[in-house]
């Protein structure tokens, strides 16, 4: 008899074929039979007629590292249909760690991928590992509700490695390159996924400073490609230079994007292992620099190499709001009497006349760390024209009609004036996104990347930047968008989304078992109400530990999902079940 039997769906079961209309019945985590009318016996059955059944998705660019220790339902990315996750890319992570190395790796964090470091400071059972294997070993003892991978992330074996030299990015001596190698192998030979690194200039830890790694010599990131070779299992993840552009204030990259392609071609052939890396849009400054990368990869790899870059599947915007970071919020009135109030007495307030009228002459204060996400604020007085405020449902091919530039010029306003009433709105709970002022131009880019015969889909980020960029939803947005709302240009084919974000990331990572919908496959299944599928505005929590803020976006449409043939959501409900749990390289 099987546990479960799923009827009458139209799977589409992650290989890139048709859709086809049929049942699907598992038993013990396995899927036993696939075909248009099982007629075994189940203990449960679920009418899914007129809904789609796809595996379920895995997520290979998250930031679970610390959130791993005090949530065992690992949202958002158990909202969103995910039931396998990737974690420790961009060169970040907590382990191995030395007693006492602790503070420097969570300000690491912190600044990297805004998460609070209050939370990591509590949330976290600091003292369970020092070494990766002793990380991995902690994460096995824990249950989730879905399946956790993790890499080893260069910022923290060199700091390990290395104490403060490799800390501040000082080049390793020959003795230290073996050790920082010896430290990779030693974690993947004990299951750790991948070797993860950021070369970018644009991630820097709470104080200021470069990821450690982002200066590291060629021969250090060789030696760890060989170390790989000599495993033969692993995957390299890098944010390459040039990936956020040429920040002069910060000192510059160490090399162009184009030498950083030669360097990642040069690893991947030495190590004889995939390599995933981040490609985005870098309009402001080099127009065509994706298509000289990826075609860069198709030459590299039809001569032997294993390129993948890793691109979203939705513009990536930083959110504004009073809940999250906002351009007044470095005013010295905000900071000295409302920074301090709850969020309706903060809107009572800023109602005032006179409060408005000093916080608009004010000059700002930047944060006591350079490193703070709160300096965005900046970015967002530099960029308050080209902020959209978002609807419901949140309209992804917005145009400049929709910004607060036109909004405001249309009320007679300056658009930080309008912006300041606009805020305001709802009691303050409405947010506005930093996008791209030509969005349905950037979609077309973001569409040509998607169907490029190379690349991979992730960069959520789930986990991180939990108050500016809530992308942990991109799996549902993935299929809602591309494949049924899309109006500015063609739509996709749902076979082609749903293998990009199943069977091909399963298949890069080396998870054999999952990915796909076919008979002795895990059971890791979701059920899907397409139609209904509907990803809302944002909604701030303040459930980190120690009372930390995070956004999340209400996410409709999850008939069920399931983990290893468990169910761990209904009805876009937590279950409770948890049948996740480590994956071992």
């Amino acid at each position: 008899m099987h546990d479960v039997i799923i009827r009458g769906g139209t799977i589409v079961d992650g290989s890139g074929a048709a859709p086809f209309v049929g049942d699907i019945a598992f038993s013990d985590g396995v899927i036993r039979e696939i075909g248009p009318a099982i007629t075994s016996p189940a203990r449960r059955e679920i009418d899914a007629e007129g809904h789609v059944v796809t595996p379920g998705w895995v997520d290979i660019h998250t930031h679970y590292d610390g959130q791993v220790s005090w949530d065992t339902e690992l949202a958002p990315s158990s909202h969103n249909g995910v039931t396998t996750v990737v974690m420790g890319n961009c060169g970040v992570g907590f382990a191995p760690v030395r007693p006492g190395h602790e503070k420097a790796l969570i300000e690491l964090m912190e600044g990297v991928e805004d998460i609070p470091g209050t939370a990591l400071y509590e949330g976290i059972e600091w003292g369970r590992w020092e070494s990766f294997a002793e990380y991995m070993d902690y994460i096995a003892s824990r249950e989730y509700a879905l399946d956790v991978a993790a890499q080893i992330a260069h910022g923290a074996v060199r700091y390990y490695a290395m104490g403060e030299r490799g800390r501040t990015n000082a080049d390793a001596t020959p003795e230290e390159i073996d050790t920082i190698a010896a430290l990779v192998e030693e974690a993947i030979a004990a299951g750790a996924v991948g070797f993860s690194t950021s070369r970018t200039i644009g991630h820097r830890a709470l104080w200021g400073e470069p990821v450690p790694g982002t200066f590291a010599p060629d021969e250090e990131l060789l030696a760890i490609a060989r170390r790989m070779k000599k495993l033969g299992k692993g995957v390299v993840e890098a944010i390459p230079a040039g990936t956020v552009g040429k920040l002069e204030a910060l000192g510059g990259e160490r090399s162009e994007p184009l030498a950083e392609l030669d360097l990642l071609r040069r690893i991947s052939e030495e190590s004889g292992r995939p390599l995933t890396f981040t490609l985005v849009e870098t309009r402001e400054y080099a127009p065509d620099l994706w298509r000289q990368m990826l075609a860069g990869c198709r030459a590299a790899n039809e001569d032997g190499a294993q390129l993948f870059p890793q691109v979203p599947s939705r513009i990536i915007g930083y959110l504004h709001g009073l809940s999250s970071y906002h351009v007044f919020m470095r005013r010295p009135t905000y900071i000295e009497k409302l920074a301090p109030l709850p969020l309706a007495e903060r809107v009572q307030a800023m109602r005032d006349p006179e409060i408005k009228r000093q916080i608009l002459s004010e000059r700002d204060v930047p944060h006591e760390a350079p490193g703070s996400m709160q300096n965005v604020y900046g970015l967002f007085r530099r960029g308050a024209a080209s902020l959209y405020p978002l609807s419901d449902p949140i309209d992804l091919e917005a145009d400049e009609s929709a910004s607060i530039g036109h909004l405001a010029s249309l009320a007679g306003q300056s658009p930080l004036e309008y912006l300041y009433d606009a805020m305001l709105e709802n009691e303050g709970r409405n947010f506005a996104a930093l996008t791209r002022p030509d969005q349905p131009a950037s979609l077309a880019v973001l569409e040509e990347m998607l169907r490029h015969p190379d690349t991979v889909t992730g960069l959520s980020d789930a986990g991180a930047h939990v108050t500016l960029i809530c992308d942990a939803t991109m799996p549902t947005t993935q299929l809602s968008y591309w494949t049924r709302d899309r109006k500015t240009g063609p739509t996709l084919a749902i076979e082609f989304l749903v293998h990009k974000q199943t069977a091909r990331n399963a298949a890069l990572y080396g998870f054999n078992d999952r990915g796909l919908l076919a008979v002795g496959k895990r059971a890791d299944i979701n059920v899907i109400d397409y139609e209904r599928l509907k990803v809302s505005p944002h909604v701030a929590h303040h459930d980190l530990p120690a009372g930390g803020t995070r956004l999340m976006q209400p996410v409709r449409g999850y008939r069920a999902t399931f983990c290893n043939g468990v169910m761990t959501r209904e009805n876009d409900a937590d279950t409770g079940a948890r049948p996740g749990r480590l994956v071992r390289s």
